[in-house]
C-alpha cells in the first residue's frame, strides 16, 4: 500500500509476515514516520521520492542476505538502493526497498530492553538513510549516520539506540 506524506515522499509498505501485525500493530504508519523523520535528519529533498518496506520473517531476509550479502543467515535490516533513480510515469524517484526482519528484531529489542515498535522504526531510518547514500563502513561515516538516526528518532520520541552501547 503506498501512503502519500505531506512532503512530497511515498512510502510503500507490504507487510510478508503475519507476525507484524501482532509485534506491531501500527508497523505501517510507524514505517512512514521514519522514512520522513530520516530525510528530514539528513536534510535530504523528497521531492516525488519513493521508499519500499517490506516488513518480512527471518527466512525470506536470511535467503536475500545469502544471495546479496554472501552470509547465510539473517539480519536485522537490509537496505537495495535503485541503481539508478528510475523515475515512474507519475514523476517519482524510486530510492529503493527497506526488508525488516521481524524475528530478529524482535529479539534484538527484547535483548535491548525496547518495545518492537521503537527497534522498528529504528531500523526503518537505517534502511531509509542506507538509501540516501549514507553508511557505516568506517568510523566517521558510522559516527554521522548514527547521529542522522539519533536526530531521526528523537524527532519521534525515540531515545537515542546508542547510549547503552
Amino acid at each position: 500500500m503506498s501512503v502519500p506524506l505531506s512532503n512530497p515522499l511515498s512510502v510503500v509498505v507490504d507487510s510478508r509476515c503475519l507476525a507484524w501485525g501482532d509485534l506491531v500493530p501500527d508497523a505501517q504508519g510507524l514505517c512512514c514516520s521514519a522514512a520522513v523523520a530520516a530525510f528530514d535528519a539528513a536534510g535530504a529533498l523528497s521531492d516525488g521520492a519513493e521508499v519500499s518496506v517490506v516488513l518480512a520473517d527471518d527466512e525470506f531476509i536470511q535467503s536475500l542476505n545469502k544471495a546479496w550479502r554472501q552470509q547465510d543467515k539473517p539480519t536485522n535490516v537490509l537496505a537495495f538502493p535503485c541503481e539508478e533513480l528510475d523515475q515512474t510515469g507519475d514523476g517519482m524517484r524510486l530510492l529503493g526497498d527497506i526488508v525488516i526482519a521481524s524475528g530478529v528484531v524482535r529479539r534484538e529489542a527484547l535483548g535491548e530492553d525496547k518495545t518492537v515498535g521503537h527497534h522498528m522504526t529504528h531500523m526503518v531510518v537505517h534502511g531509509t538513510l542506507h538509501l540516501l547514500g549514507y553508511d557505516h563502513i568506517s568510523d566517521h561515516e558510522a559516527a554521522e549516520m548514527e547521529a542522522f538516526e539519533t536526530v531521526a528518532l528523537a524527532a519521534l520520541g525515540i531515545d537515542d539506540p546508542y547510549l547503552s552501547h
